[in-house]
């Protein structure tokens, strides 16, 4: 069964003995069965997502809403329910911080998302204007100096019901206790070909590494910096007397590319996760991921091991048992 088609049930807050048993034993009391669970702790903080069949539960989604949040009382612990009915249009925030090209292109392109832009937030001023053109809610969750309240963001979201966050050039690291929440549903642009130069200022670390092509990744957020699963990535040349602002001028185009085509992907569900890595799902689509196709034609095919044939023996020479 999709998993759209599942209640999601996320537990987060501090780690301790017996929260699994607990969560998992009031669903058996009430009929309802476990399709699927992940989980994980990260600096002291336990997160569990599952995806659960409600469908003949002996309660009402009323009443399991009050029990899990009951629960969640008592174990100190987050406890969030989203049924199916309630994501017939999913929502999606943007966080940004003062560079508006990303957020342009994702506004640009929101009638054609299988989704309504319901909110943007940012940890600076600077981009409430482009909100305002656009009619969509505009929050400042940052102080002078542009730290977030972790506290405020996470209450935006869950008023605004959001389904997925796309930090369109958000230049925060973003806690366990976001992600955790949003595991698998948190979408990132950041300026280098993944995984070299993670962190800040990747165009000029590209830069000063000599690099002869940069480009850009968009790529699901995890806790580990910039280390998270990729979904798209463009690329473009860096000739020798490339400064850092010129292939920062060339790369956003390539950011707002990039990120939106994750965006679609994610919201067509034609893209899911396995083992750490994307996998593009069955689907009709022709989704661009790295390079245009046409660059095939210029990429030399051989030769390559085992084109050649020894005469002697009729076998191919320099094959590879990797």
């Amino acid at each position: 069964m999709n998993s759209r088609e599942l209640t999601e049930i996320t537990v987060v807050g501090n780690d301790d003995t017996g929260l699994v048993a607990r969560v998992t034993t009031l669903l058996f009391e009430r009929g309802i069965n476990i399709e699927d669970v992940d989980q994980a702790v990260r600096d002291g903080i336990f997160r569990m997502t599952m995806h659960v069949e409600t469908s003949d539960m002996t309660v009402d989604e009323h009443r399991l809403r009050r029990d899990l949040a009951d629960l969640g009382d008592d174990l100190d612990v987050d406890v969030r329910v989203r049924f199916p009915s309630e994501r017939d249009t999913r929502q999606v925030a943007v966080l940004v911080t003062k560079e508006s090209h990303c957020l342009q292109r994702l506004l640009a392109a929101r009638g054609d998302l299988d989704a309504e832009i319901g909110v943007i937030i940012g940890n600076h001023d600077d981009l409430e204007p482009v909100a305002k053109r656009h009619g969509i809610p505009f929050h400042n969750v940052g102080d002078e100096k542009g730290v977030h309240d972790e506290d405020h963001l996470l209450s935006l979201l869950d008023d605004y019901d959001i389904d997925l966050l796309v930090l369109a050039r958000f230049m925060r690291i973003l806690s366990p206790e976001v992600v955790f929440r949003y595991e698998g549903r948190i979408i990132n642009i950041h300026p280098s070909l993944l995984p070299a130069f993670p962190g800040a200022k990747a165009y000029r670390q590209a830069k000063e590494a000599g690099v002869r092509v940069a480009g850009v990744t968009a790529h699901y957020v995890t806790t580990d910096l910039d280390q998270g699963p990729i979904v798209t990535q463009r690329v473009f040349n860096v000739p020798d007397d490339t400064t850092v602002p010129e292939m920062r001028e060339r790369g956003q185009p390539l950011e707002a590319d990039a990120l939106l085509e994750a965006v679609r992907l994610h919201l067509n569900d034609d893209v899911s996760v396995r083992r750490g890595r994307t996998e593009l799902t069955d689907t009709d689509e022709e989704y661009r991921l790295g390079m245009p196709s046409k660059l095939g034609e210029v990429t030399p095919d051989s030769p390559i091991d085992g084109s050649v044939i020894d005469e002697a023996t009729g076998e191919s020479i320099g094959e590879s048992d990797d």
